[in-house]
């Protein structure tokens, strides 16, 4: 997986080795602050979340960048069949991402979890309904 990541579309596996996976997945495309996981359960609930879960250790101090909860959000309204709004989330953190208002998606990168989130909310209202 990390010598050829483009090999796997879908790993299913234990809860255990699906943690470990994931995290080092993260790694690769990004970092753990972006990364985004679904826990699909066909016919159940399933979960949306960011890789890092609920980190902690950055509780209550505005750093944790806010990216990897807002594309687990885009996953799960995927998921639902709200594949345009989806979509737009998606191309809204692209266009973020794109340019040059964020340094890094580290919690050191000086953007705040707030700043980052207000960040994602003016590329969306940039980004067409029908961006799908």
């Amino acid at each position: 997986m990390i010598k050829n990541p483009d090999w796997f579309d879908v790993i299913v596996t234990t809860n255990l080795f699906g943690d470990i996976i994931t995290d080092l997945g993260a790694m690769l495309q990004g970092g753990m602050g972006i990364a985004a996981s679904a826990n699909l359960h066909p016919g159940r609930t399933s979960m949306f979340e960011p890789i890092h879960g609920s980190a902690p250790k950055h509780a209550g101090k505005n750093v944790a960048c806010p990216l990897g909860a807002i594309l687990a959000v885009s996953m799960m309204l995927d998921h639902l069949g709200e594949e345009a709004a989806a979509a737009r989330i998606e191309a809204a953190v692209e266009r973020l991402l794109q340019g040059n208002a964020v340094p890094s998606v580290d919690t050191r990168s000086g953007v705040s979890t707030t700043k980052m989130g207000d960040l994602v909310l003016d590329q969306l209202q940039q980004v067409p309904m029908a961006a799908a």
